[in-house]
């Protein structure tokens, strides 16, 4: 593995790794916490932290992706296969993000943003929640990946 590689595999997992705790935070914390709220609380708390993470938290995910491309492009044998399956996991998550969680994001955003509470609170957020163990189980595999590029160097 090149300089440039293990350097790109590094800034990789740095980054995958911001992604995967707030996933991982939002699986065991967000979500049963959610369950018990009020549709309101939901609606104007969960709407807060998506407004700020939306807005914070693809720079992170944009230079994981650029990062692990890198790796891939630059590696060769074990590291090559380790970091194309971070790759892939991370694009798998992109898409679920992109199909499911964003559009939910969204919502229970202007909900927040005009205090109000959407009549549909309670079926958002559970079909937020189906797939929040997947995109963390995404985010495992890719930091997983990605340190079998950087351990097989």
């Amino acid at each position: 593995m090149s300089t440039l590689a293990t350097a790109a595999a590094l800034v990789a997992i740095a980054t995958t790794g911001i992604i995967y705790g707030t996933d991982i935070f939002a699986a065991l914390v967000l979500r049963p916490a959610a369950v018990g709220a009020a549709d309101a609380s939901v609606a104007d708390l969960l709407g807060r932290v998506h407004e700020y993470g939306d807005r914070r938290l693809p720079a992170p995910g944009a230079i994981a992706l650029i990062a692990t491309a890198l790796v891939t492009a630059t590696s060769h044998n074990a590291a090559r296969i380790g970091s194309a399956i971070a790759l892939a996991a991370l694009l798998a998550w992109l898409a679920i993000y992109s199909r499911i969680s964003a559009p939910i994001n969204k919502q229970l955003r202007a909900a927040a943003a005009n205090h109000t509470v959407p009549p549909d609170t309670r079926a958002l957020q559970q079909r937020w929640d189906s797939v929040i163990w997947t995109r963390a189980a995404l985010q495992s595999l890719a930091l997983a990946g990605l340190l079998t590029a950087v351990l097989t160097r």
